[in-house]
């Protein structure tokens, strides 16, 4: 009879060699610091088209789904890529999921640059950073001597708002202000206020009039957030929750012909991000940006991209690009779910004088007046 003796060592040896292989695997994932988080996994599915992924499956039974010319959604490549992501947390094609795990807050920097404007690289990219409640409420007195003079009408004739209401305007961050406004402000956490004048409610008013003057219908909501967000006790994280409800009562009303609905921001980039020279006189730079949250996100950065390429044609370097903005950073809808022509525009920054704004605010007017009437046209022909 054989000795039994050889197989039972194999039946002791093979799993301690399996054990140490094991404790050798983490000892280098620990040595690399290397982190494995539901974020990144969900960041690295979600790239991933549901639908797409159910046809690529099924093409496993019938071919027919997945013609030879398509581009296959699942190669060796993409599923490569998807390993790395899901076991290191790294995108090999974003530099900055590298340093992501090393550098702290380097991770709150995920948005995605869908159309780069003139200089817009990943050291200047937007993030959002709404301030914490207790400075809401140390407001700074307005320069009045900035505003002497200064009418929202030039000629003073008497504008009349068309009947039809295409455009509905509001402020999610209606404290957002600007440092040449207000007394001894100097840091970009101090731009604040509630006075309707000096922050991005003002620039909601002179949007609002450019357009009547096009005969475009508007509605313009100037809620303070500041009071509202106080009055329910809430952070100013919630101010979209606010706007959101501002946003779905105007959507749903009755007769309701809203087809654009514009948000208003301002950036906290410093002058020389915010600024740009264009025939000899300064516009304070501005920039879209699209939630990813919203299912039908491709439809409003199409849009974004257009509006885009419409201010570049006329102003090159007006406008600093599109953005992307998942809910890892932020809202990631921004109320954008209600229409295929929504968007979330930041005008300007804290360093940004009235003169700059104004010019800038025109500007769009004009770009956003010219494409509401060539589609307007355009269906009219259609319709004939």
């Amino acid at each position: 009879m054989k000795s039994t003796r050889p197989f039972i060592l194999k039946l002791i040896y093979i799993p301690i060699l399996i054990i140490l292989l094991m404790f050798f695997l983490i000892g280098i994932l620990i040595s690399m610091n290397v982190t494995v988080d539901s974020r990144s996994i969900q960041r690295t599915i979600g790239e991933l088209n549901t639908e797409q992924l159910f046809v690529h499956f099924l093409q496993f039974e019938n071919h027919y789904f997945y013609p030879e010319s398509e581009n296959p959604l699942l190669t060796t490549s993409n599923l490569s890529t998807l390993a790395i992501q899901l076991a290191t947390s790294v995108k090999p094609t974003d530099a900055r999921t590298f340093l992501g795990n090393e550098l702290p807050g380097l991770r709150l920097y995920d948005t995605e640059i869908a159309v780069a404007g003139e200089g817009t690289n990943l050291s200047n990219i937007p993030y959002e950073s709404p301030p914490p409640t207790e400075i809401l409420l140390q407001e700074r007195k307005v320069v009045e001597e900035e505003l002497k003079g200064r009418t929202t009408d030039d000629n003073n004739e008497q504008i009349t708002n068309p009947e039809e209401k295409t455009v509905f305007i509001y402020q999610s961050h209606s404290w957002e202000s600007f440092l040449p406004l207000l007394e001894g402000a100097e840091q970009p956490s101090e731009a604040i206020s509630s006075d309707e004048r000096v922050n991005v409610i003002g620039l909601g008013s002179r949007l609002t009039e450019n357009l009547m003057k096009k005969k475009i219908g508007v509605q313009h909501d100037k809620t303070n957030m500041t009071q509202e967000l106080q009055q329910k006790g809430w952070k100013s994280t919630k101010a979209y929750t606010v706007s959101g409800t501002i946003v779905d009562q105007a959507a749903t009303a009755t007769n309701s012909e809203y087809v654009y609905y514009i948000d208003i921001h301002r950036d906290s980039a410093r002058k020389n991000i915010t600024t740009k020279t264009i025939n000899g006189e300064t516009y304070a730079r501005l920039y879209f940006v699209v939630g990813k949250e919203n299912e039908n996100y491709l439809e409003n950065l199409d849009f974004a991209k257009t509006l885009h390429q419409k201010l570049e044609k006329k102003y090159p370097g007006i406008s600093r690009g599109v953005f992307l903005k998942s809910k890892s950073e932020g809202n990631g809808v921004y109320n954008q779910d209600v229409s295929n022509k929504a968007m979330l525009i930041e005008i300007g920054g804290v360093d940004n004088n009235l003169d700059e704004l104004e010019r800038t605010v025109d500007v769009f007017a004009d770009i956003l007046s010219e494409y509401h009437w060539e589609n307007h046209e355009a269906k009219e022909v259609d319709g004939q």
